[in-house]
C-alpha cells in the first residue's frame, strides 16, 4: 500500500511516498511543489491542483495523508489561506479516487519523536534517523510531508487508523 502524504501550502508543498511494509514503512520519494508566489489566488491554486494530480497520477498512491487543519487564533488569515491549498489538494484525491486520511499535528509528532509538541528541527532529525537519511530533509515542507505519511504508515501497519 503507498501512501502520498503532503504537507500543504500556496507557495511550497511538500510531498513524501512512503510504503506500508514490515518491519517498518519505507520512503520511496519526497520533494516539494512549488507555486509562483506572485501570481493570484485562483492561478496558485490552480496551478497546486494540477501539480497535485501529476503525483497521484505518478505514484498511483493509495491513500493521502494530510493533517488536521488548525486555526492559531494570532493567525486565522494564514489557517484561511492553508485550507485553499489544502481543498486543491483534496479535490485531487477525489478525483484520483484516492481516500484521505487526516491525522492531528500532534499525532504526528508524537508517532515521529514520541512528543506530540516537537519543533521543527526536533521532527528534521527524527525524520532523517527514521529514513537513514545522510541528512535532515529541507527545507521542513519536506520532513513534515514525510512524516504524515510515516505515521498513518505506521498505523496502517498496527491496524489502528483512528484512536
Amino acid at each position: 500500500m503507498r501512501i502520498l502524504g503532503i504537507d500543504p501550502g500556496l507557495n511550497i508543498t511538500g510531498y513524501a511516498v512512503v510504503t506500508v511494509a514490515a518491519p517498518r514503512p519505507q520512503l520511496h520519494e519526497a520533494g516539494v511543489l512549488r507555486i509562483a508566489a506572485r501570481r493570484p489566488l485562483p492561478q496558485r491554486l490552480a496551478d497546486l491542483h494540477r501539480q497535485a494530480v501529476e503525483l497521484f497520477r505518478e505514484f498511483r498512491v493509495d491513500h493521502l495523508a494530510v493533517e488536521q487543519l488548525y486555526a492559531h487564533y494570532n493567525h486565522p488569515r494564514t489557517a484561511i489561506l492553508m485550507a485553499h491549498a489544502r481543498g486543491a489538494i483534496l479535490l485531487a484525491a477525489a478525483e484520483a479516487g484516492v481516500s484521505v486520511t487526516d491525522l492531528s499535528s500532534t499525532l504526528v509528532k508524537k508517532t515521529i519523536t514520541g512528543n506530540g509538541h516537537a519543533g521543527k528541527h526536533q521532527m528534521q532529525r527524527a525524520v532523517a534517523a527514521l529514513c537513514r537519511l545522510h541528512s535532515p530533509p529541507s527545507p521542513p515542507d519536506v520532513a513534515d510531508a514525510i512524516a504524515i505519511a510515516w505515521a498513518l504508515a505506521t498505523r496502517l501497519r498496527r491496524g489502528r487508523l483512528a484512536d
